[in-house]
């Protein structure tokens, strides 16, 4: 286990586009079958498989290529210039990422709410803050990792919002609860 701790961050160096996609898909995955587990069903792997096959062909790449173009047009960790480039993410990257993600699947104003709602602005201000280049779309990938799980959970609970998460949580509390005599 040890060793795996020390070729990872070479791969990474060495290969930094397909070791950065696959952590992101691995993660993005990791995401939607853990929501699949805190709803308490059965493991869906054929929609596991839809989510990783989204994170591999576009999320990843799209991602990696992403935020090497915004380091390349706003380099540096200024206050500043991390502002920025949270603003570009957010008005840019954020809308195309979460719209592929809803293609087909729910309707214009629940990706808007979801844009509101989206915690990336924190993640994407400490990512161009915080992190080195080269582990960026990785560190999207752990931030992806987090948001699928609440995609993929209010997607298949609801309508894709916080509100349904919440409600979920409540309903299944109250049937937790046992019955008062």
């Amino acid at each position: 286990m040890a060793s795996w701790w020390r070729v990872f961050p070479r791969a990474a160096r060495r290969y930094p586009w397909p070791t950065n996609v696959l952590l992101y898909a691995g993660l993005f995955s990791a995401g939607d079958a853990l929501q699949q587990r805190l709803r308490g069903g059965p493991a869906d792997w054929s929609q596991t498989r839809r989510v990783a096959t989204l994170a591999i062909t576009f999320h990843g790449n799209f991602n990696y290529v992403w935020l090497r173009l915004l380091e390349r047009a706003l380099p540096g960790r200024a206050p500043r210039t991390v502002l920025a480039k949270v603003l570009c993410d957010q008005t840019v990257g954020g809308p195309i990422v979460l719209s592929a993600f809803y293609v087909g699947a729910t309707q214009l104003w629940t990706v808007s709410k979801g844009l509101l709602f989206c915690p990336s602005h924190f993640f994407m201000l400490t990512n161009f803050s915080l992190v080195p280049v080269h582990w960026r779309t990785a560190y999207s990938g752990l931030c992806g990792f987090l948001w699928a799980t609440f995609l993929c959970f209010s997607q298949q609970s609801g309508d894709g919002t916080v509100k349904s998460v919440f409600i979920f949580f409540l309903r299944k509390e109250a049937s937790d609860r046992p019955p008062e005599e």
